[in-house]
């Protein structure tokens, strides 16, 4: 093996202790530069911003969408029907367990009750198809009783809990 000869060039890297690294120069608010829009001109540009986005038409949503016109009243109406045994209506307390509007605007419910011998069994789907039949632009309303998934307190709403002091 040879020996490295003495005139090889190399370079050392100093110590840490050697390095001098300078500290950066702290901010003081005398150097902050002057903005040139004034308090006055930013809040009345925000202003604008604001009545312009207010102002602007929400996109449209098919009116049998949740957030559409038909689809939402049907909703509306549910929440105004309550079960005559429990203080909560049928929405809140989870037995609606669809809403579907087709481009006709027929609206099919599907629902459940809280058991099969429920004495509204009868006549709570038929009270629901007058209640959804009698909305505007509503065509036709057809509710689906089922029984599966049974139905069970953890459909409630928060709501709903609420009202019956289970929360």
């Amino acid at each position: 093996m040879d020996k490295p000869d003495d005139k090889t060039d190399y370079v050392v890297a100093p110590s840490p202790v050697e390095q001098v690294v300078e500290k950066p120069p702290r901010a003081r608010v005398s150097d902050a530069v002057e903005p040139e829009e004034t308090a006055g001109a930013k809040l009345e540009r925000k202003r604008d911003y604001l009545e312009g986005f207010l102002a602007a038409k929400p996109e449209s949503v098919p009116a049998g969408e949740p957030g559409g016109e038909i689809y939402d009243s049907v909703i509306e109406a549910l929440k105004d029907i309550y079960d005559p045994e429990i203080p909560v209506n049928i929405y809140d307390l989870g037995l609606i367990y669809n809403v579907e509007v087709a481009e006709d605007a027929d609206v099919k419910v599907t629902m459940t009750l809280t058991t099969p011998h429920c004495p509204v069994a009868e006549t709570m789907p038929g009270e629901i198809e007058l209640r959804v039949m009698s909305l505007p632009g509503v065509r036709d309303a057809e509710v689906v009783v089922t029984w599966d998934p049974p139905w069970d307190p953890s459909k409630m709403s928060d709501e709903a809990r609420l009202e019956l002091g289970m929360l």
